[in-house]
C-alpha cells in the first residue's frame, strides 16, 4: 500500500507540472475567466486545490499554513502560485516517504470545514481521498483549457506510468 500512494505522490508533481505548463500559456483573462467549474475560473480552482492540499497536509503533518475557508485565493499571481504548488508537491512527496504500513492502519481525526464536525478514519481511504481530490480538480482544469480552445493534456496515470520518472512504478 504504500508504494502505492508513493506513486501517487510522484504522480501528483507530474500532473500538476503538466497542468501549469499549460495554464501558462493563457492570457490573464483567459486564466481568470468564470467559465463555470466549481470554483469558476482556472485561478480559483488552482488556489482551490493548493489550499485543500495545504488544509489536509496541516491535518496529517500537525505543522505549516493552511486556510480555513476551502474557496481561498492563497495566490493572486500565476507565477506564485506555481511555485508554492512546486513546493507543496515536494511536501507531500516527503510526508508520503515518512509513512509505514501502522500509519496507514491507524486511525486518523480531524474537524471538516465544511460541516465542523470532528471525524475519526483509519488513515489509508483518507489519503486516498487526499490524491483522488487533487485528481478530480485538475480534471476540472483540463476541461476549462479545453473549453478556451486548448490541446489537449494527457494526464492519466498510465502515461505518467510510460515515463522516465514513473517507470520506476510500472516495473
Amino acid at each position: 500500500m504504500l508504494d502505492h500512494y508513493r506513486m501517487f505522490a510522484e504522480y501528483n508533481r507530474w500532473a500538476n507540472r503538466l497542468l501549469y505548463q499549460a495554464v501558462g500559456t493563457l492570457t490573464d483573462e483567459q486564466y481568470r475567466e468564470d467559465r463555470g467549474a466549481f470554483f469558476g475560473s482556472l485561478h480559483r480552482t488552482l488556489n482551490h486545490i493548493l489550499a485543500a492540499d495545504r488544509i489536509w497536509m496541516t491535518r496529517f503533518t500537525g505543522t505549516g499554513e493552511a486556510p480555513s475557508s476551502l474557496d481561498a485565493v492563497l495566490f493572486n499571481d500565476l507565477v506564485a502560485l506555481s511555485s508554492a504548488r512546486a513546493a507543496e508537491d515536494e511536501r507531500i512527496i516527503a510526508w508520503v516517504d515518512g509513512l509505514t504500513d501502522a500509519d496507514l492502519a491507524g486511525r486518523f481525526t480531524y474537524t471538516s470545514i465544511t460541516n465542523p464536525v470532528t471525524v475519526t478514519q483509519r488513515l489509508a481511504p483518507v489519503v486516498a481521498h487526499f490524491f483522488n481530490h487533487q485528481t478530480h480538480h485538475r480534471g476540472q482544469c483540463h476541461a476549462t483549457l479545453t473549453a478556451l480552445g486548448q490541446p489537449s493534456l494527457v494526464l492519466d496515470l498510465v502515461y505518467f506510468l510510460r515515463t522516465e520518472e514513473g517507470q520506476i512504478w510500472a516495473a
